[in-house]
This record gives structure tokens, sequence and C-alpha cells, in this order.
């Protein structure tokens, strides 16, 4: 185990920094590194297949596999999280926290930046994959997850949490040649912001003519439901899919203007936490 220095302002970048730190003081010559949250179990026989696929490919510097919950009957919030998890095997451009990789990638690429208080696992690899490597998604499973989500609070936090990487992680790489999460942002300021103003503000200019636009939150409902149809997934779960990626864009639109506050007052940002830790 190793302990943080609790002066500075923790983040989980910055634990999995020391850890790989401290591989390097007790095994300086592994060849791969696996990396998993706290909150994850790995799935016997998960490096072993893991290895093989670095092994087999030489351009692939990051594999993953499968993340499953392990209650996801246990709320609504466990069970969108385990629809959240599910994506198609192949190259992929993030892997996620929960990682085995290549030493010299993550040498290279500088491990993670400490300051990303979330999807520091997606800024890290949009460096990976500027210095040439790949990203891999094996049809595997990987690891089991326990989100542990009862509540709607927690859902509200762990979604405004979502907004501030998408914020912070844009202002970072969405420059470049793929604007990583540009397009997110705009999302949330659209669904978040821009529709319901327009259509609240105008209302007493339009005799309410302008709340039909609040039709387009149905239609965006409907359009996110026959998606999850067509992915096979059940009725219900595909509602409860559709439900809360639509209304997710409120609290990640807190979350992004609360990354954009600090910047302007010059805070750093501070870790943003749905559960207590185990």
């Amino acid at each position: 185990m190793v302990e943080l220095d609790a002066v500075l302002p923790f983040t989980a970048a910055r634990a999995r920094n020391a850890g790989f730190q401290r591989v390097m003081e007790q095994e300086p010559d592994v060849a791969f590194i696996q990396f998993v949250d706290g909150d994850c179990d790995l799935v016997e026989g998960w490096l072993e297949r893991g290895a093989a696929a670095l092994n087999a490919r030489p351009d692939v510097g990051i594999v993953c596999g499968h993340v499953r919950e392990i209650h996801p009957e246990a709320s609504v919030y466990n069970k969108l999280c385990d629809l959240e998890w599910e994506q198609t095997p192949g190259e992929i451009r993030s892997s996620g926290g929960r990682f085995l990789i290549r030493r010299e990638v993550f040498s290279a690429a500088g491990g993670f930046r400490a300051d990303v208080i979330a999807a520091e696992d997606d800024e890290f690899c949009v460096r990976a994959r500027g210095l040439g490597w790949k990203i891999l998604m094996v049809d595997a499973e990987m690891a089991r997850h326990d989100a542990a989500m009862m509540r709607f609070s927690q859902w509200w936090r762990r979604s405004r949490r979502t907004g501030h990487a998408y914020a912070q992680v844009a202002a970072l790489h969405g420059n470049g040649e793929e604007r990583y999460f540009v397009r997110d942002c705009r999302r949330v300021w659209f669904w978040g912001l821009v529709l319901p103003v327009l259509a609240l503000g105008l209302a007493a200019f339009t005799h309410g003519w302008s709340l039909l636009l609040l039709a387009a939150y149905a239609l965006q409902f409907v359009r996110i439901y026959l998606h999850g149809r067509k992915r096979d997934w059940a009725g219900r779960d595909a509602l409860i899919y559709a439900w809360f990626t639509v209304i997710a864009k409120f609290p990640a639109l807190v979350g992004m203007l609360e990354y954009h506050w600090r910047q302007m007052s010059g805070h750093a940002p501070a870790i943003i936490e749905y559960k207590r830790s185990s």
C-alpha cells in the first residue's frame, strides 16, 4: 500500500502515478502494469488474456476487457452503470481507468496528469495514442465493478463530475485533431442550457409557442431508447438508459460551469466523489 501526502490535493490520477512508481522501485523490469480501481475486482484469467493480447500485437500499448456491475439489480443507478460499461471489442479511443499497459508506454506518456480530477484515463489515452500506440478492447471479461449507487443524489454528483471532466479534458485536448470531448461539451451546452433558455425565455414573446421546443427532449428520449433496443437491450433497460441520458445534461452542465468558474477564479479543481471510499 502507498500512502499519499494528505497535504496535496487527492486525485485518482495522483494515486495511480504513485502506485506505478512503487512498482518501478520494486520491479523495474516488469513488462506490463495492470491498473484497476479500488471498487473493482479483476476477473480470474484476465491478466493472462490481456498479456497474450499485448504479446500478439506489438502496435498495441494498452488493452482492456469488459467490465460488469456486481449488483446491477440493486438499483436503477447500478443498472445504468452496467449498461454504460458495454463496449464493442476492437480498437478504441480510451480504455477507462482499468487497463493493462506496457511499462514503456506509461513512462513515455509521462503518466497521468495529477490535476485532472475525472476522465484522467481519457486524457492519458489521448497522449498515449499521440505517441503512435493503439488501444485494444479484448472480448473477454476483465473486472467486476461495484458502483454502490443507491440514491439519485449520488447519480447527480457522478453526472456532475462527468461534466467537469468533459470541460477539463476538452480544455487540454479540444484543439487537437480529434477535438476530444468538444462534441460532448457542445451537447451539454445545448441540451442543458441553450434549449431550455430559448424555450422558457421566449415564451412570453411567442404566447407560449416557444415551449414546443421542449418536445425535442421527448424526441431525443425516443431516439436513444430505439438505439438501445437495436443493441438488444430489454425494454426496461433501454428506458432507463434513455431517461437518464437525457436528464444527465443538467448535472453535467453544473459540472462544466464549476470547472470554468474555478478556472476564472484561480481555484484548483477539487475531486468530486459520489460515494464513500471502501
